[in-house]
């Protein structure tokens, strides 16, 4: 990848491609904090190594957690004190890792004892103020370094100064991130006299919302929701043991879209209907877009529209509601420059404090490529074109660089600027791509 520019190369033919893809992101970060509250060792299997989970591993080892990694066994094992910390004073760097940033931040300020959490210049632009906030009120002490609502932050945890008589009853908004209540729940066994969350916002739920109590049951730590509020009551606690990551349902998403781009096939192993993870809409979303979606004893494949005479044919355009599924925005605007009639995608503007403001990063790519869209507060509309060359910008934001390397499949002289911002969750993507564009 010579200066850090990854030439994409065009497709010919249609793909047929079998790949497997790393473990869930989502999952290992949330599998790494279960492990360290649980009481006893806990072995984690298929995790994901990448940019955002070592920088979890990091801190969970830079407050004294014992962890024991093999990346070829793609195993870690965590030996957790039962919702206690090893030490009382620190310092953690969460990097770019939105779960790592939300979830450490909540478990400090439940733990006892004074830390800091610094994190990069990416991350510290994104929100946490009603995490804050509702960590406040539970009777932590967080005091910006910087920005007020931003980290870096110093935290005085509550160690066991919450009131023992009764559950903590807190109000959260999570417009901006499901983050925030993720963290909480995760932390929830910290407070032993149990947890209810009230979501104020109009958003009460999500996919990675329930990604996260599945979790939680499968180690023993039931969350009920009524609908409005989260509780957990008191006395919670995580289960040791051993516990398996699904692959990476986001990852995998792109190499069903080039499926779909090339009118060829892609198998990704492992990836099936009982995966847990909301990006599987995706598929469905595909199958409306005229793809053949079929179970493979390997795992699920989507085979590409194709035309008279076995050639591609043209996706057709579709309005899209993503807010559940929003990690595949760019996927889906990779793909609509190519569709039959204009695609929209709805219901996104929490995107807009992500790893880039990713509404305006994917209609300033796709003018780029010579292709009419409109941007608005919370949707964008891309009109059918033909994609010319370009370099495209990422933003720093490894989902336009992945996604947006699709369109190189099927139209030459698509080049990706700093590629290997895909470290963040998929280190080997452009490898893979590569390894896939010259198989025989």
């Amino acid at each position: 990848m010579a200066g850090e520019i990854y030439k994409v190369q065009k497709q010919e033919a249609p793909i047929d491609w079998v790949v497997e893809v790393p473990g869930s992101k989502s999952m290992t970060n949330r599998a790494l904090l279960m492990a360290a509250l649980a009481d006893g060792v806990t072995t984690l299997k298929g995790v994901l190594f990448s940019e955002d989970s070592r920088n979890f591993l990091g801190s969970l080892k830079s407050l004294g957690f014992r962890v024991e990694t093999d990346e070829p066994a793609k195993t870690v094992s965590v030996e957790g004190l039962n919702g206690k910390l090893p030490v009382t004073a620190g310092e953690i760097y969460v990097g770019s890792a939105g779960t790592a940033a939300r979830f450490l931040t909540a478990m400090l300020a439940m733990a006892e004892g004074t830390f800091v959490v610094n994190a990069s210049e990416q991350m510290k632009k994104r929100p946490m103020k009603p995490l804050f906030q509702v960590l406040t009120e539970l009777g932590a002490e967080l005091v910006c370094l910087e920005k007020e609502g931003h980290l870096p932050v110093r935290i005085r945890g509550i160690g066991g100064r919450l009131p023992a008589q009764e559950a903590c009853s807190v109000k959260l908004d999570i417009s901006e991130s499901t983050q925030f209540l993720s963290a909480l729940m995760l932390v929830s066994p910290m407070i032993k006299q149990g947890l209810c969350i009230e979501v104020t916002s109009t958003r009460k739920d999500g996919a990675y919302i329930r990604i996260t109590r599945k979790m939680m049951e499968r180690l023993g730590a039931v969350v009920d929701f009524d609908g409005e509020r989260y509780i957990m009551k008191s006395g919670l606690s995580y289960q040791a043991g051993c516990y398996q990551i699904e692959p990476d349902v986001s990852a995998a998403c792109y190499f069903y879209a080039a499926a779909a781009l090339t009118g060829g096939r892609a198998v990704v192993k492992n990836v099936t209907w009982r995966c847990m993870q909301g990006d599987l809409k995706f598929l469905e979303l595909l199958s409306q877009m005229g793809c053949t979606v079929n179970d493979t004893p390997d795992g699920i494949e989507v085979r590409g529209v194709e035309a008279d005479g076995g050639q591609k044919g043209r996706l057709r355009g579709i309005t899209v509601d993503m807010k559940d599924f929003s990690d595949q925005t760019m996927t889906l605007a990779a793909l609509a420059p190519f569709a039959d009639s204009e695609v929209r995608i709805e219901n996104i503007g929490h995107i807009r404090v992500q790893e880039s403001d990713r509404i305006h990063a994917i209609v300033t790519e796709l003018r780029r490529l010579g292709i009419h869209c409109e941007e608005e507060r919370e949707a964008i509309t891309i009109h059918p074109g033909i994609p010319k060359p370009a370099v495209i910008e990422t933003y720093e934001d490894h989902r336009m660089a992945m996604a947006f390397s699709l369109v190189g499949l099927r139209v030459a002289g698509i080049e990706i600027l700093n590629p290997m911002c895909c470290r963040k969750t998929f280190e080997t993507y452009f490898e893979v791509l590569d390894g896939l564009c010259n198989q025989e």
